[in-house]
């Protein structure tokens, strides 16, 4: 697991320390406040370790390899013009530095590049080993509708499509998990189908499908916070999200219903609680508030992370802690106080 992320001149960022949680980590700003960045920067680093540790007879790491490949995974998640680009906007020339530091020393991993970089890093610190488990990360909005023939595409053709994309769609489209991890799959998926009212299916023509009692109905059709849903269902379904792995989910609470966010909130503690660690990032005071609630009787490590900024030149303030009472500057909270306030003196009008 991931222990700590510190980063110094990332693109909004001129100096972050985060303590992250073992099983949960929520990060919650305004727009433009980096909590897109955070959630990538982690997992461009994490994806690269795991795709160059499951290839034919992969040897250790070495600097070699690692700054290149690294590299590369960084511009194509970020979709950067080059890798300088993700360096934060100084009057100097400082590097932009990346530590990583895992509760297995051997994943530790330090790297630097300069905002005239190209295309490689500087590995300050090399990990002895590679990740073991891929990671997973969900967009803001839903992919299956996009799966059909979308990788071959990619892998063909430049796209302006981020690779995170294109690594969530082979994830969707792995063979289903069977054999003794089947039960503990299903009881993940029972809350989600519940709510989707089905069960989602990949058909022969690479296609996907919602099952229901009344038949199966084509993804284009299903509303598209059902399609969400659907993405974590299929990913549970096939052991992507089951076993001390990585998920990140950039705001889950787009284009779902309370009923919907209620779901996806069980469905993540859930996870959590099986060995993945967790990191969202979310505008949702309403999210934030059910993850606190059901986390209060579970024995979780949790984090909270809150990003917030005074102006635009501004360096962005960060609050941490381990309960949602821990930010004292929550914009979802502040709104909608001020919306009450302002329905309250349209009434005594």
């Amino acid at each position: 697991m991931l222990n700590q992320l510190v980063v110094k001149n990332l693109t909004v960022f001129s100096n972050a320390q985060l303590t992250l949680g073992q099983h949960l980590n929520v990060i919650v700003g305004e727009n433009g406040t980096g909590k897109t960045h955070l959630l990538k920067i982690i997992y461009a680093t994490l994806a690269t370790s795991a795709q160059e540790g499951r290839k034919p007879n992969a040897s250790a790491p070495t600097k070699s390899l690692l700054q290149y490949k690294l590299a590369d995974k960084l511009i194509n998640v970020f979709r950067a013009e080059s890798l300088g680009r993700l360096a934060r906007r100084t009057h100097g020339r400082e590097r932009c530095e990346i530590n990583m530091i895992y509760s297995e020393p051997a994943l530790n991993l330090m790297f630097s590049f300069a905002p005239n970089s190209k295309s490689e890093v500087t590995i300050e610190k090399l990990p002895q080993q590679w990740i073991q488990t891929e990671p997973t990360f969900l967009p803001t909005r839903e992919l299956l509708t996009l799966f059909p023939n979308f990788i071959s595409v990619y892998e063909n053709h430049y796209l302006e499509f981020e690779e995170n994309w294109r690594d969530v769609c082979v994830q969707l489209g792995a063979l289903l998990q069977k054999g003794e991890k089947e039960k503990r799959i299903r009881q993940l998926l029972m809350p989600l189908e519940k709510a989707m009212g089905g069960t989602i299916e990949l058909d022969k023509n690479g296609r996907f499908y919602l099952k229901t009692h009344q038949g199966r109905m084509e993804m284009p059709l299903v509303a598209e916070g059902l399609r969400k849903l659907g993405m974590l269902a299929r990913l549970i379904a096939t052991g992507a999200l089951l076993d001390k792995g990585y998920l990140f989910w950039d705001e889950p609470e787009a284009n779902l219903n309370p009923k919907l966010i209620r779901a996806a909130a069980q469905t993540l503690i859930a996870l959590a609680e099986n060995g993945i660690q967790v990191f969202i990032a979310t505008h949702s005071f309403f999210l934030l508030k059910e993850l606190d609630i059901l986390m209060r009787q579970k024995p979780l490590q949790k984090r909270f992370i809150g990003l917030s900024q005074q102006g635009n030149d501004a360096d962005i303030t960060i609050e941490q802690g381990d309960c949602l009472h821990s930010l004292k500057n929550i914009t979802a909270l502040d709104e909608e106080l001020a919306q009450y306030d302002r329905e309250m003196d349209a009434r005594c009008d």
